[in-house]
């Protein structure tokens, strides 16, 4: 089953760019997903086994480092990556 995952990453510190930064950069690194960015969150796409545990890998790595983060997800049982989003215009 493919799936699509929006997340936004919310470090509690002054310094907050860089971790969600790196963040991201992980989850770019792994070959199995499809990432999008923009300005305020970033979508995943890909098999929900592969998703969830790369996902839950790579935030358990930014909680050890920064426990003071917030990750929201929404998550939908479909890959959205080729859904145009420009049909309200």
């Amino acid at each position: 089953m493919r799936v699509s995952i929006d997340i936004s990453m919310y470090p509690l510190q002054e310094t907050y760019c860089e971790p969600i930064l790196d963040f991201i950069r992980r989850v770019e690194n792994h070959p199995k997903l499809i990432v999008e960015k923009n300005r305020l969150s970033t979508q995943i796409f890909g098999d929900y086994r592969t998703v969830m545990a790369l996902v839950s890998e790579e935030m358990l790595v930014t909680l050890e480092k920064i426990p003071h983060t917030i990750f929201v997800l929404k998550i939908i049982g479909t890959d959205r990556s080729d859904v145009a989003y420009d049909r309200c215009e």
